[in-house]
């Protein structure tokens, strides 16, 4: 059965635990290789969502770990604030796939 997962702080993830997401705390660009090799040996995501602040952390990890599972990735933002950047990648990679920019740019 496939699972979602969630990666971030204690304070930003923990009240998805209670709809189903599979908690990894993570902090720095170490914890979050660390916690999406986990999540590649695995090999039962669906879907993985990572905090925005853990992600700008290790972008080179977030792309590794596209290249090698067919899970659903993308950041999200916390109570900290947002840097758009899920919104951004969504707007590229929707663009390069229709080649026309459907969500307008700011």
């Amino acid at each position: 059965m496939s699972k979602a997962y969630i990666i971030g702080d204690r304070a930003a993830v923990l009240g998805f635990k209670g709809v189903g997401f599979e908690i990894i705390h993570a902090f720095d660009a170490t914890s979050l290789t660390q916690a999406l090799g986990q999540i590649i040996r695995a090999n039962d995501a669906a879907i993985v969502l990572v905090s925005e602040d853990v992600a700008a952390h290790n972008p080179e990890a977030m792309a590794n770990f596209r290249e090698q599972s067919q899970a659903i990735m993308t950041t999200i933002p916390t109570h900290h604030g947002s840097n758009n950047s899920g919104f951004e990648e969504i707007r590229r990679l929707v663009e390069h796939s229709i080649g026309v920019d459907m969500l307008g740019k700011e």
